[in-house]
């Protein structure tokens, strides 16, 4: 008897013993449970939420929101700044065609000048470009003149002859012999040669079906006063001007081109007073303080991104222990934030963009179109992250989702649609681009036809035609109204409807509530979230203070994870 009592003790102690094991396992789980959902919970909470819920002060929303501001002052500062480099330019390229190109109207022609269509003014606008040249100082208003080299001597005027190396030529006969090889013959002039020499009887020589083309080219230096107005250091210009008789397609018509390569640098002996070298040590830290906001950005949004990798991993192994299964593709998504790496990516291109607006600004680097697509790019995916913070509004938010939802679907349409774009675009090329001028390249066919989608310059692309052949001319009207057509009927209308059919789809979720993930039935059953203030029964309405963006719901987590 007292050894079954002993027995029945020891069993009911393991069975005790177990239950206390069994117990602590099970709390150890829950609680284990429960911090994972704070955790993810407070993760997928807004900026606003997460100030209420524990003071933690919204430093990236902060930062982000005065890199705008900084961005935005930092590209009209450089805009306004490019606008006159260009303006520079542009205005030295119309006053040197004015210059030298004889008879030249003010408004080119085609993609050249202008062109001549006799001997006579062939030589007559070559000896135009030598004299002008020759009295550029008595004739010029801009403040440009002739360029030196090291040694302080003037640099030459180069007149560079390009033409068949041997032939002859009777069209009466429909004979001609040619050998292909091209020939090249240098002049070289100064100023006070040009004055003296005797031009005419210099370039008579000249057998106009063997010449295939003439290159006048030379050197100048000028220098960008303008930028003094706003304050800024002037940079030294040199213009390397080449001038082109074209005549490769002996038609009869000989094209004049103008080319300006224009290259800015350092002035090397300049004296300015006023306060322009202040202004550009100002613009210097401004710039500096630019590239530390974008490093303090871009921290705080790569702590966010690996802070998300690790509450993935805790996810995905509290499922797999204790639900034996991975956690599907449209959870795991959710933790990875792209609007985080497109703020990263956009701080990459400002810390970029800045440095080198800093190398410009110290005349160092003259790479303004880089520095432009650097900065300008940057500002764009700066602006397009404000989506984000709009995307807590649940009225803003549809935007975000709508285009979340039909981006796959009109990729995929787009593909489709561009194999039939790019067979009209060859199309259109290879049988209308000898008649018509908006089809003359593969470029201008493509921006041609999308002008038609949209339905724009429709009358004028009809009636630019040329109707000299009437079977091109009768294509034509069957390619163009089959395209417009196709497109602007069928091919724009279902475009259309796949963005119709994802933004009802978004409303009706957002009425009838959004199809539940494993990750927004897990957060589901978590209680509410601790704040550190007390609420009343009233506090459960929607609240917004003055300064926060941010409406409180009473909302499920669900809500929260479509953000």
């Amino acid at each position: 008897m007292i050894l079954n009592s002993n027995l029945m003790l020891y069993i009911k102690f393991c069975s005790f013993k177990k239950k206390i094991t069994f117990y602590a396992r099970f709390s150890q789980r829950v609680i284990r449970e429960e911090r994972l959902r704070d955790d993810l919970k407070y993760y997928f909470m807004s900026p606003c939420e997460k100030y209420r819920a524990r003071r933690h002060i919204p430093w990236k929303m902060g930062v982000q929101i005065l890199k705008i501001v900084m961005i935005t002052t930092q590209l009209v500062l450089f805009g306004l700044n490019n606008q006159l480099v260009v303006s520079y330019k542009e205005e030295n390229t119309m006053a040197l065609k004015n210059l030298f190109i004889k008879g030249y109207s003010g408004v080119d022609e085609d993609d050249f000048s202008i062109a001549v269509y006799t001997q006579r003014d062939v030589y007559d606008s070559l000896f135009y470009v030598l004299d002008q040249y020759s009295q550029l100082g008595e004739l010029s208003v801009g403040a440009i003149s002739y360029a030196e080299d090291e040694d302080g001597l003037l640099l030459p005027l180069t007149v560079c002859k390009e033409y068949y190396k041997r032939g002859s030529l009777k069209p009466s006969d429909e004979a001609y012999d040619i050998d292909a090889q091209l020939e090249t013959r240098m002049f070289f002039f100064l100023t006070f040669l040009i004055v003296n020499f005797k031009l005419p009887s210099f370039f008579n020589i000249l057998l106009f079906f063997r010449l295939v083309n003439i290159k006048v080219t030379f050197n100048l230096k000028g220098i960008n006063l303008q930028t003094v107005r706003s304050r800024e250091l002037p940079d030294c210009y040199s213009f390397y001007v080449m001038i082109t008789f074209d005549n490769e397609s002996h038609s009869g018509k000989v094209k004049l081109y103008l080319d300006i390569d224009a290259e800015s640098s350092a002035c090397r002996d300049w004296k300015i007073s006023g306060t322009a070298q202040k202004n550009t040590h100002y613009l210097l830290v401004f710039d500096g303080f630019v590239i530390l906001v974008c490093i303090i950005s871009t921290t705080l949004c790569t702590r966010s991104i690996i802070l998300a990798v690790r509450l993935l991993q805790r996810f995905s192994q509290f499922f797999q222990e204790h639900f034996d299964r991975k956690v599907c593709e449209d959870d795991q998504k959710e933790f990875l934030n792209g609007w985080y790496v497109l703020v990263i990516v956009s701080d990459v291109l400002t810390i970029i963009g800045s440095i080198l607006k800093m190398e410009i600004q110290a005349k160092s680097l003259t790479s303004y179109d880089v520095c432009s697509i650097f900065l300008g790019t940057s500002t764009l995916l700066v602006w397009v992250g404000v989506i984000r913070y709009l995307g807590y509004f649940q009225k803003y938010n549809v935007l975000i989702l709508t285009m979340k939802a039909a981006f796959p679907k009109v990729l995929r349409f787009c593909c489709c649609a561009g194999m039939i774009y790019l067979g009209y675009t060859f199309c259109g090329w290879i049988v209308l681009g000898p008649y018509h001028e908006k089809f003359e390249g593969l470029s201008r066919v493509a921006e041609c036809l999308f002008s038609l989608l949209n339905g724009d310059d429709m009358f004028t692309t009809f009636a630019q035609l040329k109707d000299k052949n009437i079977l091109v001319w009768l294509f034509s009207r069957a390619y163009l109204y089959s395209f417009i057509s196709l497109f602007i009927y069928m091919v724009l209308s279902l475009f259309i409807a796949l963005i119709t059919d994802s933004y009802e789809t978004i409303k009706k979720y957002q009425s009838d509530g959004f199809p539940l993930t494993d990750l927004q039935k897990f957060l589901r059953e978590h209680k509410d979230f601790p704040v550190v203030d007390d609420f009343s029964e009233k506090d459960v309405e929607p609240k917004c203070s003055t300064f926060c963006c941010c409406k409180r719901y009473d909302s499920s987590p669900s809500d929260l994870i479509k953000l």
